[in-house]
């Protein structure tokens, strides 16, 4: 582990690690220059063929306690282990890759990973980084998972405190990534099996209407090859705006995970699917070295709504939705809804931002898309009128599946936003790993 002792910010800041002088930033060029040298030395597709059949005979044989046709390994019993995995009655076999045997226990927390060679009893955790951290969705997701997250990067310092106060025991690199030495980084945490990674997406966004976009900000997906190429995590996960596609170098970009030997799926994956009370799509590009990623299917029973997070105790003020001050196109976004919904319904209002579905929503539905803007306001009938107010942190932090007890102390109301806006859904990486990884799924 690092040493937490190595700067520390201020007499009240947290420990931050500094992993010697910051090295130029690596460039795109030379980036796509090491991927496409990767790609044209590689032959995974006959690599992979070989190992899915292997996989496949193993785990017939170890079901029917018999022996593997490709590699030899024998199972006395049925469901029984061989000595170079640690037997248990308990476990179950997962999967074989010609490098390590992984089994789930049976009520442990986390998809435990017994090596060949490994000593007997000798159990490792799941290891994951988190890049492009950010307030810490990913990194919440994957621990409420079972994974251990042993290192997180991110340049802003509000982050990097808000990220500091609930995982204090993480090392978090606050710089970007392309400064970031993974030589030096290697050292310090030794080796992961999970890459999580959320590249910015300001400039994929349709959220960003005709602003210029900026083609460096784009590129910064590019870290996860580097990343990847360093430390050969067996799985990533890298999230993203739908429109990450239409990027020009998503192709090329996808391309590079592929030649260093993952089996890659995309899927859009919507929030409301997995517990969350938003409607959020995101892109998710879930990589394998080993196996095939499966689809995530959505979980059973009834979406939660926008009314499952409004605080409606009396705690947030109020004020007239009718005054001298409210814009014109406010109120014909309100005198939609009224239309609709009549004069005794509550509803949300999209009081910033463009929209468009009406410029308001029902209670009775998921939120819809969270953005970095306070952009949501709540509004009731009362005895003189309709009242309005904006939508509260707690509120914000609910709507994005965040649990009551994580802490958001650091920065001003705006700046919270924005971190929320610009998180990974906690529950929705958590239901990405398990399917992915095995990982909680028991």
């Amino acid at each position: 582990m690092l040493d937490r002792g190595a700067l520390r910010e201020g007499a009240s800041g947290p420990d931050v690690e500094r992993l010697g002088p910051e090295p130029e930033p690596e460039s795109e060029s030379g980036v796509a220059r090491a991927c496409d040298a990767a790609a044209e030395g590689f032959r995974h597709s006959q690599l992979q063929a070989a190992r899915n059949i292997h996989t496949a005979s193993h785990a017939r044989a170890h079901r029917a306690g018999t022996t593997c046709g490709d590699c030899g390994e024998s199972f006395g019993s049925e469901g029984a282990h061989s000595d170079r995995c640690q037997g248990a009655a308990s476990a179950e076999f997962t999967g074989y890759t010609g490098r390590r045997h992984q089994h789930c226990i049976r009520g442990s927390k986390t998809l435990t990973v017994f090596r060949h060679g490994a000593m007997p009893g000798e159990i490792r955790e799941i290891r994951a980084i988190d890049l492009f951290a950010g307030v810490g969705g990913s990194s919440a997701g994957a621990s409420a998972a079972g994974v251990k997250v042993v290192a997180a990067v991110d340049s802003w310092s509000l982050a990097r405190d808000t990220y500091t106060a609930n995982f204090p025991e993480v090392t978090f690199l606050q710089r970007r990534c392309e400064n970031v030495s993974i030589r030096e980084l290697k050292k310090r945490i030794g080796s992961i099996d999970l890459l999580l990674a959320s590249p910015e997406c300001t400039s994929h966004t349709c959220a960003k209407g005709s602003a210029p976009r900026s083609e460096a900000s784009r590129r910064t997906a590019f870290q996860v090859i580097r990343f990847a190429r360093a430390f050969k995590p067996r799985w990533i996960v890298v999230e993203n705006v739908v429109h990450m596609r239409s990027w020009k170098r998503y192709q090329r970009w996808l391309g590079a995970l592929k030649a260093l030997g993952y089996n890659v799926r995309e899927q859009v994956i919507n929030a409301a699917d997995h517990g969350v009370p938003q409607a959020r799509r995101r892109l998710f590009v879930m990589c394998d070295r080993d196996d095939i990623p499966s689809e995530v299917t959505p979980r059973s029973g009834r979406r939660k709504t926008a009314g499952a997070i409004l605080n409606r105790n009396g705690k947030y003020k109020f004020s007239p939705l009718r005054s001298e001050k409210r814009a014109m196109a406010t109120l014909e976004r309100a005198d939609r809804a009224l239309t609709a919904l009549g004069h005794s319904k509550p509803f949300l209002l999209v009081y910033y931002g463009s929209d468009a579905a009406g410029g308001w929503q029902r209670v009775s539905a998921p939120l819809r898309t969270l953005t970095t803007l306070d952009r949501f306001a709540y509004v009731k009938p009362g005895a003189d009128g309709h009242f309005m107010r904006m939508l509260q942190v707690p509120e914000i932090k609910a709507a994005m599946g965040f649990p009551s007890t994580y802490l958001l102390d650091h920065g001003t109301r705006r700046e919270k936003i924005k971190l929320l806006g610009n998180a990974v859904c906690p529950p929705v990486l958590t239901a990405v790993l398990r399917r992915l990884t095995g990982v909680g799924s028991i």
